[in-house]
């Protein structure tokens, strides 16, 4: 019997060792690509801060998802909080106490918001530039005026962290907790697609929608979401799990009023009520560009 339980006790000990090891590695790999530094030197861009410019910024920082993380008046908000996942929010951009807005340049915004790197260099965890460096000169200085003009308010946001199974999502490739990392941040810029109700221009306002539905905009499990959240929707033509069947008024339904055909409400976080506020031109724009893109299963992103 004692050789028994001192066979158990060695397996148990040697498994042990395996999972500190493992963790010690998940963090220590994970730890060094957060921290990892980028010399990113944006060109100038110039903007006007005019009233005009200020509108456009805030129905871009509405209906592109600013507002999702940083809160409607751009405070901060909680955007995660799973201990063993991440707790995450997005950082106060007001001139507030606690706030960042009076510590950057019109050179830090725009590395902040197209390259997803800080000043010091570091890149910024869970902020979604890779969805943002398509934005156009004309868009991002717009985001930029809005951003600037908005009145301070003092709000102290948690620092984040990440916990082991977000680190171990993270080098698996599931949860793109350093979007610095996607990005080609040398690449020449290419101009946007004019506006209006035309497939490509919606293929450049969709990329906000690839965060949650995938590259491919089939949907399935929202990689790094908490337990509760439902999976994002299938986008994609496929006729049994996607938008196959649905018609544009369909889709209308679905963005103004967060209802399904069948009637089913739509449930968060799919931001249906920002969408909402999209001009009639540029859902009619995505709906073209989701019509367009191949059919894929729900989930295969």
């Amino acid at each position: 019997m004692k050789t028994a339980l001192r066979w158990i006790g060695r397996i148990g000990g040697g498994l042990l060792a395996l999972v500190v090891f493992a963790l010690a590695a998940v963090y220590g790999v994970s730890e060094y690509r957060m921290r990892k530094t980028y010399d990113v030197r944006p060109a100038p861009l110039s903007f006007r801060e005019t009233p005009d410019a200020i509108a456009r910024g805030r129905h871009i920082a509405v209906t592109r998802g600013c507002t999702d993380c940083h809160g409607d008046n751009l405070a901060g908000n909680k955007v995660i909080d799973e201990p063993v996942m991440a707790r995450l929010s997005g950082v106060n951009l007001t001139r507030g106490r606690g706030g960042i807005g009076g510590q950057r340049t019109d050179e830090d915004w725009v590395r902040a918001i197209r390259h997803g790197v800080a000043p010091d260099g570091r890149a910024l965890l869970f902020m979604p530039s890779h969805e943002f460096n398509p934005l156009g000169d004309e868009d991002l200085g717009a985001l930029i005026a809005y951003i600037k003009s908005v009145s301070p308010v003092d709000s102290e946001i948690p620092e984040n962290r990440v916990g082991p199974v977000g680190r171990a999502l993270f080098l698996a490739g599931q949860l793109h907790l350093v979007p610095a990392e996607l990005i080609d941040h040398d690449a020449p810029r290419n101009a946007p697609p004019a506006p209006g109700p035309t497939k490509e221009y919606g293929a450049y306002l969709a990329t906000g929608c690839t965060g949650c539905h995938g590259a491919g905009f089939s949907g399935g499990k929202i990689p790094g979401g908490p337990p509760d959240w439902p999976a994002a929707a299938n986008l994609t033509p496929d006729a049994e799990t996607g938008l196959g069947k649905w018609t544009e008024q369909d889709f209308f339904r679905a963005m103004r009023q967060g209802k399904r055909p069948d009637g089913r409400e739509i449930r968060a976080p799919m931001p249906w009520k920002a969408m909402a506020q999209m001009t009639d031109d540029e859902l009619r724009a995505i709906w073209l560009h989701l019509r367009s893109i191949p059919a894929k299963p729900l989930g295969s992103r």
